[in-house]
């Protein structure tokens, strides 16, 4: 057999997306390439690895095991690599972040200079729903994960980053032909929720139960970028978090709404179980936001109030 590193690691890429046409998307590479490589890594077996039923991509029980071994032959690969860097003083290793959507907007700012400053870490950040960073967490999957609410049943350490405030919001242009008493957007407009699960939600949830409000039409949208063009649009209104509406609000695209009880304040943790142990990297990058978290926050975040 003649399989490459390359072709290991495009094979492992389409079994973790199921899809060619995402593999290539994730890999920067064109789909043709993908689907050539994946030819020529198949050609040296004598059984498939993949099928395809009704336009769909499968991974048979003969390709999960070579994904497997695959894993496999790519961590001792990765392991020379790091002993190499390390044995010239370089700190070397992987770091993984499992990241709730809106945490995008956070989670890079305090990654960046300490990525940047070791350059042989191999650093992966997973943006997902809060159930899947939930489920990273309690599987040992990854070393941290950035989130708005702890989840309670699990024992974890935390360091506490930046606050995350929710206001009530409309589209401009929706905001500016409304009629009535404020109270009515929560009776009488269309109100946009992120999706079962999301802390968002959850506040959101919270809050208007809290108030009693009865809620006429429920939207609900599964990603914050989604919610925030939708109320762009004029769809309806929504509590949101700033981190994720300063642009539309610097535009004028997104009002925010003066309501009592709101702002509803969170925290931005980066979390971890208390029973892992920590990687050398790992615990380079816990020391390094113990020291320079405050100067971050400063630096990037000083217009959340």
């Amino acid at each position: 057999m003649n399989y490459t590193l390359h072709q290991l690691q495009i094979f492992l890429e389409i079994v973790d997306k199921g899809s060619i046409t995402k593999a290539s998307e994730s890999l920067f590479l064109t789909q043709p390439a993908v689907s050539i490589q994946l030819k020529k890594f198949q050609d040296q077996f004598p059984l498939p690895l993949t099928e395809i039923v009704g336009r769909k991509l499968y991974v048979t029980p003969f390709g999960n095991e070579i994904a497997e071994a695959a894993h496999k032959i790519l961590d001792e690969v990765s392991a020379i690599e790091h002993k190499v860097n390390q044995y010239q003083g370089k700190l070397a290793g992987k770091l993984s972040i499992s990241v709730v959507s809106t945490g995008k907007y956070v989670m890079p700012y305090y990654l960046s200079e300490f990525v940047n400053a070791h350059p042989s870490i191999d650093f992966k950040m997973d943006v997902t729903n809060k159930l899947k960073v939930v489920e990273d967490l309690e599987e040992n999957r990854v070393d941290f994960a950035l989130v708005s609410v702890l989840p309670e049943h699990l024992n974890l350490e935390k360091l506490p980053l930046l606050t995350n405030s929710l206001y009530l919001v409309g589209g401009t242009e929706r905001e500016k032909n409304r009629e009535g008493k404020k109270e009515l957007i929560f009776t009488e407009q269309p109100l946009l929720y992120r999706e079962h699960g999301s802390a968002t939600r959850n506040a959101m949830e919270a809050f208007i139960e809290g108030k009693n409000l009865p809620v006429k039409k429920k939207i609900e949208l599964t990603s914050n970028e989604a919610l925030k063009q939708a109320v762009i649009a004029g769809l309806g209104y929504s509590i949101m978090p700033m981190i994720g509406i300063k642009n539309a609000l610097n535009y004028g695209d997104i009002t925010i709404i003066p309501f009592k009880g709101l702002p509803i304040k969170t925290q931005w943790n980066l979390v971890w179980l208390k029973r892992k142990k920590l990687s050398p990297v790992a615990q380079a990058f816990v020391d390094y936001l113990h020291t320079e978290k405050d100067n971050i926050t400063s630096k990037y975040f000083s217009w959340i109030t």
